[in-house]
């Protein structure tokens, strides 16, 4: 009887309370994740931070990759120390990490402080997936790890909507939600999750540590997993595009006011929820989409391509991704967002899922948990380089104050330049009025001139890239029919 009420749906309570502290971190992390590209790089006198997209592409890029660098080690500390314990360090880290992300005001306390947060969710990675492994069965490991996939993205989509209606009153209430939700884990932790059952391990952490890079090192060793992970990186680099550009890119091209007098049309209420005040619709509110074709379609794709070979469905997945990434940049209409974002989705339902699978379809038998270790270097590297991309080469192909600056340049307009007493949201407006047009007629020179969305062909050309190095990868070194 004590068993059944442990239980339901045959899982027991610690499965639960897992799944709700993910859907509660990643409503924290992915409200503040989707918004960093806009509040880094935002006009000053709208709130953000006014940094250049080489800032925000190196401080975005370089914190993840080294987040995702974190569970490597942090692993052992959770095994070592137990996993209540860590999850309350993370928690303590995170609720006050998010605050002091909302009150940085310079690159450097921004980085510290964003260097933080990822120390903090480098310890909740490791122990989360290991609580969902440990509170299923065999029998139930497929279903429990779908409500996990599933209650990601439940998080992943709430967190950024409420965010993105905070941030409309003050950026600071964003990080203020993310920490208040972080609060909530720290009260379910302390409360209600029970430590599942564990090897105790005796040995030093340093000795356990040095023991996890050992093996580390002879997965490695291995040249097959060793392309493997660096092909990978290509696809993880197109995909952050999501969370690096993406938002940028529509922050200062895409006509989202055409989006919001649609539906102020026939269902205002809908208008008013997702637009702003001046008749636009926020860009995290469109980025979001993704997670939500994912919370609805993802069983359905999985089930779809399940009977396929895990190589066969990435590489499709991998392909139809790189036509959504190329159908983001091509137009200024904003409804196109709809069905670009639902394709690369779709490009991700299929591939993202059946990576982890594919690298234990390759390792040998008695070596499946080591290489299984090497999941994380991929998202790593591939964080690193999209920051790289999403700044410097953003800057010169497609950054709206950028290419103003080179028209400024060549017309002999005496404008400031960009700095702390002159903003960017001034810079636009002096120019406007030398060059006698409004703000839309100046974007829309600015696009039809120096051609903004030429973007498209350097991610979409990573995906594709990726692509033909996976298939022949597969099909000439692994020779799998």
């Amino acid at each position: 009887m004590n068993q059944k009420r442990r239980q339901l749906f045959g899982f027991p309570t610690t499965f639960w309370t897992a799944n709700t502290m993910e859907l509660f971190e990643r409503w924290a992390w992915y409200g503040i994740f989707i918004l960093l590209a806009l509040y880094f790089t935002g006009s000053t006198d709208d709130g953000a931070l006014g940094f250049s997209q080489a800032q925000k592409g190196l401080l975005m890029g370089s914190v993840v990759g080294i987040l995702y660098i974190l569970p490597t080690i942090t692993g052992a500390i959770a095994d070592k120390f137990g996993y209540k314990k860590v999850l309350i360090i993370s928690y303590l880290i995170l609720a006050s990490g998010y605050l002091l992300m909302g009150y940085a005001t310079t690159y450097t306390s921004m980085f510290l402080a964003f260097l933080y947060v990822a120390l903090g969710a480098g310890l909740f990675k490791p122990v989360i997936s290991a609580t969902i492994t440990k509170t299923t069965t065999e029998k139930t490991a497929s279903i429990g790890f779908g409500i996990f996939y599933m209650i990601v993205n439940v998080g992943a989509f709430v967190g950024p909507v409420v965010a993105s209606k905070l941030r409309e009153l003050d950026w600071k209430y964003a990080f203020w939600m993310s920490s208040a939700a972080i609060l909530v884990n720290l009260i379910l932790v302390i409360f209600f999750y029970k430590e599942p059952a564990r090897e105790k391990v005796k040995q030093a952490l340093g000795k356990t540590i040095k023991e996890i890079f050992l093996n580390l090192g002879k997965a490695l060793s291995d040249i097959r997993l060793v392309l493997f992970l660096i092909i990978i990186v290509g696809f993880w680099t197109m995909y952050n595009q999501l969370f690096y550009t993406l938002p940028v890119f529509i922050e200062q091209w895409v006509n989202t006011a055409e989006i919001y007098n649609w539906l102020s049309g026939f269902w205002p209420w809908m208008a008013g929820f997702i637009g702003t005040e001046q008749g636009t619709v926020n860009p995290e509110m469109l980025i979001n989409i993704d997670a939500l074709y994912i919370v609805f379609f993802q069983v359905l794709v999985s089930s779809l391509i399940m009977k396929y070979k895990p190589v066969n469905t990435i590489i499709t997945g991998f392909f139809i991704s790189s036509i959504g990434i190329a159908l983001w940049f091509m137009t200024q209409n904003g409804f196109y967002l709809f069905l670009s974002i639902l394709i690369f989705a779709t490009g991700e339902m299929a591939s993202s899922p059946r990576i982890l699978e594919y690298i234990g379809k390759i390792a040998p038998k008695d070596k499946v948990a080591m290489y299984m270790g090497t999941y994380y270097l991929p998202l790593a590297g591939g964080n690193f380089l999209a920051g790289i991309l999403s700044g410097n080469v953003y800057t010169r192909i497609s950054d709206k104050y950028y290419l103003l600056s080179q028209e400024v340049g060549k017309q002999g307009l005496d404008i400031p330049e960009i700095s702390d007493t002159f903003s960017k949201n001034e810079y636009f407006s002096r120019a406007c009025e030398l060059m006698n047009l409004d703000q839309a007629d100046l974007t829309n020179y600015l696009w039809a001139t120096y051609h903004p969305s030429n973007i498209w062909m350097l991610f979409s050309a990573i995906g594709m890239g990726t692509v033909v190095l996976l298939f022949l990868y597969d099909r000439l070194l692994l020779k799998t029919k």
